[in-house]
């Protein structure tokens, strides 16, 4: 069965409308205030981050980090997977 992740933080659902429908605690705008983001990218065994290059086995632990390199200064916001 295919497993379907949110971008923001790695939530897994067996549907992407089961997963769109639910609020995301990583949501760039804040804790509940955006859905869960469909990541389009393929499943890996390692995600790298799409603006520094930092690698973690998930994209759950990828995410839960804040990025030197984020487009919206260091530290203001989070690692996000490449596809």
């Amino acid at each position: 069965m295919e497993k379907y992740h949110c971008e923001y933080c790695g939530q897994e659902s067996s549907s992407v409308s089961s997963l769109t429908s639910g609020n995301c605690y990583r949501h760039p705008a804040g804790d509940g205030k955006g859905r869960h983001s469909l990541y389009q990218g393929s499943t890996k065994s390692q995600y790298t981050c799409k603006y520094c290059g930092q690698k973690a086995p998930t994209i759950s632990s990828l995410t839960g980090g804040n990025c030197y390199r984020h487009p919206n200064g260091n530290g203001k916001g989070r690692h996000s997977p490449a596809l």
